[in-house]
């Protein structure tokens, strides 16, 4: 069972390595800067199925899941913002165990749930369950799903910025038969 801090509101993020969790943990620092909420990133690494039927042997994965899962909130924290964001009360929380369980353990009635919205494909869904869909169906939280930018924003803010090449070098996309061509 987890334990969560008695005080107000905050903005629990859920991150992994993919886009989605990127641009998840962008959007949570945001809010938690408007909002002048106390901000948690928690990493929750599922335990694979042949230690957890190992019982008491799984220790040291379960301590190295942990780890591995520090880092890679510190890695994220780096790529996002440069290290832990100023103005947040920042706190970060690598676990063990299915992360949409544990997102919804960790997300309290009053707090926001930011995860991010990835793209996979069945088969993938199959294997590995939408934590996305866990939190939807299952959390009391305020639940925010981000998805990472599509091409044709990124393409209209490099456009909007000048940044764009001459009509010569600009690149075309094909993509199921329809063109998309950078504006002018």
């Amino acid at each position: 069972m987890i334990a969560r801090p008695e005080g107000g509101p905050r903005v629990v993020v859920g991150v992994d390595d993919s886009a989605g969790a990127r641009c998840a943990l962008s959007w949570g620092i945001g809010e938690s800067r408007l909002r002048g909420l106390p901000m948690l990133v928690a990493h929750a690494a599922p335990l694979p199925p042949h230690v957890s039927a190992a019982g008491q042997l799984g220790c040291g994965i379960t301590e190295a899941l942990r780890g591995a899962g520090a880092e890679l909130i510190a890695r994220l924290l780096a790529e996002v913002c440069d290290g832990p964001p100023p103005g947040v009360d920042l706190t970060a929380l690598a676990l063990v165990g299915e992360p949409g369980a544990t997102l919804v353990r960790l997300a309290g009635d009053d707090d926001i749930l930011v995860v991010g919205h990835g793209s996979r494909g069945p088969v993938s869904r199959m294997i590995r369950p939408s934590v996305r869909l866990h939190c939807a169906r299952r959390s009391r939280a305020t639940l925010v799903c981000v998805r990472p930018p599509s091409l044709d924003s990124l393409l209209e803010s490099l456009a909007a910025r000048g940044d764009a090449a001459p009509e010569q070098d600009r690149p075309r996309f094909r993509r199921l038969g329809w063109r998309l061509r950078m504006p002018k």
